[in-house]
């Protein structure tokens, strides 16, 4: 709070400093200080700054000379520069606004994507300094009505918000609102709901892949997620056959740790701080419920490392031999970019290889072996047959100057992973081809 200083506060000044009546230099007010009647874009003279404190100590109109903090001022400049830091300002000098929704970013810079500084509360008070240029956030593909303004919070920080969720307004010298526009008032924040928003929730079946080790890139899809973006007004939920979008409205508590999303058929159950369940009603008029988490490791890194094991695991593969050749199975030829060639391959069909099959196709590493097979088998690769319509998988042991492949089309395989062997598989032997 600003307070006149005290005759033993002026006394201590008076001995640090031989000059406590020199204007070290000017300032413009940022922030009202109704006590002193000072109004945003006032020019005050500053005599002393206390970095201990973090006051200057400025002259009001009355002569008394009084500490502010050090936000609610810019930086002192020379007087002849005054003039020049005040009319940045002019234009807002009196402007303040009221957030309208929960969780609202303020950013470094005037980008959707730029670092969060600050986390507005619906209903608090911010100071608007001056609009800026930015990148427009987007919902459904169209941009927000709105600009960029840097803001000040009511401790000091600053940072750049976008005023879709703002309601402008003015006060005058005494702190009051010029006008009767209706402004959010402040509620009291639910931090339960709090926490859910701005994160990205993750079906549960992510992280038991992640436990597994037995990560499908198919089925995890960075794009599968539940997301309340505040800023960009939006609502997401995503799975696997569920893919929906909806202007955010706010919510409503329902129940302990139940919330309801207001014109959406969405309901939040909070479980933990990690796990959330949302029941969802379709338009068949059925609810059901998706179980979400926030994941434990990157989501990224998880993708980037699944990837990065299927092609160490081919390229181990082509590096062994990049043609090998068998008697009774012909000559299959890898390529580095994930093409084969496989010749003289007849007595594959049709217990193995379709009669439509042609002899060349895609070929990589997909699936994961299960702990119990690693010890005897090196990984499953998988063919795509250019004219056969279904994947064929084998498991594959690299021997010195050779491969061994044992089909797997019998094989069980949940998800990702390769658990069991077929019964009573084709074993097919190839020596490297040189």
């Amino acid at each position: 709070m600003k307070r006149i200083i005290s005759s033993l506060s002026i006394l201590l000044i008076l001995l640090l400093t031989s000059c406590s009546d020199k204007v070290m230099g000017y300032s413009v007010a940022l922030w009202n200080v109704p006590e002193y009647k000072i109004q945003g874009g006032d020019i005050l003279p500053v005599y002393i700054k206390s970095n201990i404190s973090h006051v200057y100590v400025i002259g009001t109109s009355d002569g008394e000379k009084v500490e502010v903090p050090l936000w609610q001022l810019t930086e002192p400049v020379k007087k002849r520069k005054v003039e020049a830091v005040k009319s940045k300002y002019e234009k807002n000098a009196h402007t303040y606004a009221s957030v309208k929704t929960d969780g609202l970013p303020c950013r470094a810079e005037a980008v959707n994507t730029s670092k969060q500084v600050y986390r507005l509360r619906k209903g608090e008070v911010i100071k608007v300094l001056f609009e800026g240029k930015g990148q427009v956030p987007m919902t459904g593909g169209k941009p927000l009505d709105g600009c960029w303004y840097k803001i000040l919070t009511s401790d000091g920080t600053q940072g750049w918000c976008f005023s879709y969720n703002l309601s402008l307004f003015e006060k005058d010298e005494n702190g009051n609102q010029i006008g009767d526009q209706v402004v959010v008032e402040k509620d009291t924040v639910d931090e339960v709901y709090e926490s859910l928003l701005s994160k990205n929730w993750y079906p549960d079946y992510f992280q038991s892949m992640i436990d597994a080790g037995n990560i499908s890139l198919e089925r995890f899809n960075p794009t599968y997620k539940f997301a309340i973006d505040v800023e960009n007004n939006k609502v997401l939920l995503n799975w696997e056959n569920i893919h929906k979008s909806w202007a955010y409205e706010g919510y409503s508590k329902i129940d302990d740790n139940k919330y309801e999303l207001k014109n959406i058929p969405v309901q939040i159950i909070y479980r933990r701080a990690d796990y959330i369940v949302i029941r969802y009603t379709g338009e068949n008029g059925k609810p059901q419920e998706l179980n979400y988490v926030i994941l434990s490791e990157k989501l990224e890194e998880v993708v980037a490392k699944e990837k990065e094991r299927r092609s160490s695991e081919f390229e181990e593969i082509v590096n062994h031999g990049k043609s090998f050749k068998s008697s009774s199975y012909g000559k299959i030829t890898f390529n580095s970019e994930g093409t084969f060639q496989w010749m003289n391959y007849r007595l594959l069909v049709p217990s193995i290889l379709d009669a439509s099959a042609k002899s060349y196709g895609t070929v990589g590493v997909k699936y994961a072996l299960s702990k119990s097979l690693k010890s005897q088998y090196d990984g499953v690769i998988t063919f795509n047959f250019e004219g056969m319509n279904k994947e064929v998988n084998f498991l594959y042991k690299l021997e010195e100057g050779a491969l061994r492949l044992e089909d797997a089309t019998g094989a069980r395989i949940d998800g990702n992973l390769l658990k069991a062997r077929g019964s009573s598989p084709m074993i097919l032997y190839f020596t490297v081809s040189k």
